[in-house]
């Protein structure tokens, strides 16, 4: 009966053993079969296109508000990488997704035509989501033609309320219901803000990083965490906690053409975090001073 007992115990110490050793290996394969870490996805597909020669992400360059017919020719004649446009519902007939910020409500583009010519270049999109009734549309014209976007495709909204924000937030369960589906995406999802030079601006509170979380915490996708540069200095307990949470999270530090930034605020956070997790979007000045700050 001892005897027994102990091939038993064998038995199903080799079982456990194997057992291991299979999902190990998947893991493995898993990992060789992927791109890099989910937010160097994004760094791997410029790098691969000889766009970027290091994965750092403040080597991307963004264009903005390519909302109209010659503003994207603009946009993809430009060196940028990646061009940011906005999504509303056209405020007539045929109502459509246009690209336009409000308070337009039309445009001299509609969202199909605009990705017909993007997808013509090798530039990366990131759509910025300005009104819950354009996204469904919206994902079902990016699903129509996914097997030509093998790019970068980010999309945003600002899904709660943050410092300072005025702004009516998108609904973040029914835009994560309509976003959640395609694990390749970036999901950027960020909160209102405000910033007034006459007084204390408020930083990201722990209420707001920990409900950013609850909403995030499940989803597939890389998420990148839109955040306003000026208010950074006062929030870095709050938003190195966010980034700690998951190694799929990225932040992308942007600024208001108003604001007043000191660029050194900035620096804890390229000093405590990989490269590859800081997108910076900011003005030209900016970032030929924090590259200077940087020993870039």
């Amino acid at each position: 009966m001892g005897v027994n007992k102990n091939k038993l115990s064998r038995c199903i110490l080799c079982a456990i053993v194997i057992g291991s050793l299979v999902v190990y290996c998947l893991r493995l394969q898993s990992l060789s079969n992927s791109t890099g870490s989910m937010p160097e996805q994004t760094l791997e597909y410029f790098l691969n296109k000889g766009k970027i020669q290091r994965k750092d992400a403040a080597d991307i360059e963004w264009c903005h508000a390519a909302n109209s017919k010659s503003k994207l020719t603009d946009a993809l004649q430009s060196s940028a990488q990646m061009i940011e446009a906005d999504v509303l519902l056209r405020g007539r007939d045929p109502k459509e997704p246009i690209m336009a910020h409000p308070p337009d409500n039309d445009s001299d583009i509609t969202l199909k035509e605009w990705l017909k010519e993007v997808v013509k270049s090798d530039k990366g999109i990131k759509l910025d989501f300005k009104s819950l009734a354009a996204v469904s549309p919206s994902m079902t014209l990016l699903e129509e033609i996914r097997d030509q976007l093998q790019r970068p495709v980010w999309i945003n909204a600002d899904i709660l309320p943050g410092p300072g924000g005025k702004a009516t937030p998108l609904d973040p369960k029914a835009f994560l219901q309509e976003v959640s589906q395609k694990s390749d995406d970036v999901l950027s999802l960020g909160w209102t803000t405000g910033w007034d030079a006459d007084v204390d601006n408020p930083g990201y509170s722990w209420e707001m990083v920990h409900q950013m979380e609850d909403l995030c915490r499940s989803l597939k996708q890389p998420v990148t965490f839109p955040v306003r540069a000026a208010l950074l200095h006062v929030s870095f307990p709050q938003i190195k906690w966010l980034l700690e949470q998951s190694d799929r999270y990225s932040l992308t530090v942007w600024t208001g053409n108003n604001d007043v930034l000191k660029v050194e605020d900035l620096l804890p956070y390229r000093q405590n975090f990989s490269k590859t997790r800081i997108y910076y979007d900011l003005l030209e000045s900016q970032i030929t001073q924090f590259k200077g700050l940087t020993g870039y």
